[in-house]
């Protein structure tokens, strides 16, 4: 699969850290004094961060990329030593990736005589610390955007009247924000829902959210979100989602929601069902069919 992903050139960056907070994903963080990439998984080739680099040491490079190994990951971090491997499983931890976090942590205690740094005292660090929100996210990404999964109640007591609860199993559901390797994703059947369809929608959450992963875009006026196809791809792929449902408003311009998710077919080993629903400004549903 050929993906996008942010290359830093070390030699021009001064560590100034005005790209940290416009990485969506957390991926780039501050450390020895240089911008660092501590997670392939989770850039996205959005290059957010690019248009921040008052010193242009950031750029974007298409290359072939392999399904995710965090043991490879984890040996090239080792080699930026114990700061950058300590950031690196932080975030893993972060974003509860907690499968890839212990393939690491197991590399590096089978390894220990290899290392420049004691594992024990890494690992005492990455359990007692504890994320700290800062102004502007400046940390590395934005707090909102941590992966979160949980479960709907389905329904709830308001002033003694039972209520309907939202179908909503996981944050964040914007594609800009999405981690398309999330635990919540794997295996999953995926609805990709234009922005504007749940408010045209009466039933969104009872009969068409209930029991999928949702993620959410507008192909229109979202920047780039031709970004979005590899975050597809990576998903059908990589997470391995069981269907694609695209749902789409009538306007002429949500049509570009389906043209994503076909390019992003013509990207993937794996090939997996997508059906298309067509909604009216008023809610109606106008169409529903396999492609």
């Amino acid at each position: 699969m050929i993906r996008e992903i942010v290359k830093i050139d070390e030699d021009l960056c001064n560590g100034c850290g005005l790209c940290v907070p416009n990485c969506h994903e957390g991926a780039l963080q501050i450390i020895d004094h240089k911008a660092r990439l501590i997670s392939d998984l989770m850039c996205d080739g959005l290059g957010a961060c690019l248009g921040h680099c008052p010193e242009g040491a950031i750029t974007i490079e298409q290359r072939e990329a392999r399904p995710y190994n965090e043991t490879e990951v984890i040996t090239e971090m080792v080699k930026k030593g114990k700061n950058t491997v300590l950031a690196h499983l932080k975030h893993l931890n972060d974003h509860n990736e907690t499968g890839f976090l212990q393939e690491g942590l197991h590399y590096l205690k089978a390894n220990t005589d290899k290392l420049s740094f004691d594992v024990e005292d890494l690992i005492d660090e990455l359990y007692e610390s504890k994320p700290v929100a800062t102004e502007g996210c400046a940390t590395g990404g934005c707090p909102g955007s941590k992966p979160v999964s949980f479960q709907s109640p389905g329904v709830f007591l308001a002033g003694g009247i039972q209520q309907q609860a939202s179908a909503l199993e996981q944050w964040p559901v914007q594609l800009h924000l999405i981690n398309p390797m999330a635990a919540y994703l794997k295996a999953a059947d995926l609805l990709i829902a234009a922005d504007c369809s749940a408010f045209a929608m009466g039933d969104f959450h009872t009969k068409w959210l209930k029991g999928k992963k949702l993620v959410i875009a507008c192909p229109k006026l979202d920047s780039g979100a031709e970004s979005y196809i590899n975050k597809i791809a990576t998903m059908i792929d990589e997470a391995k989602v069981n269907t694609i449902t695209v749902m789409m408003m009538e306007v002429p311009c949500c049509g570009g929601l389906l043209r994503l998710v076909k390019e992003a077919q013509t990207m993937t080993y794996r090939k997996v069902p997508v059906k298309t629903i067509v909604v009216s400004i008023k809610g109606k549903i106008l169409s529903e069919a396999w492609v």
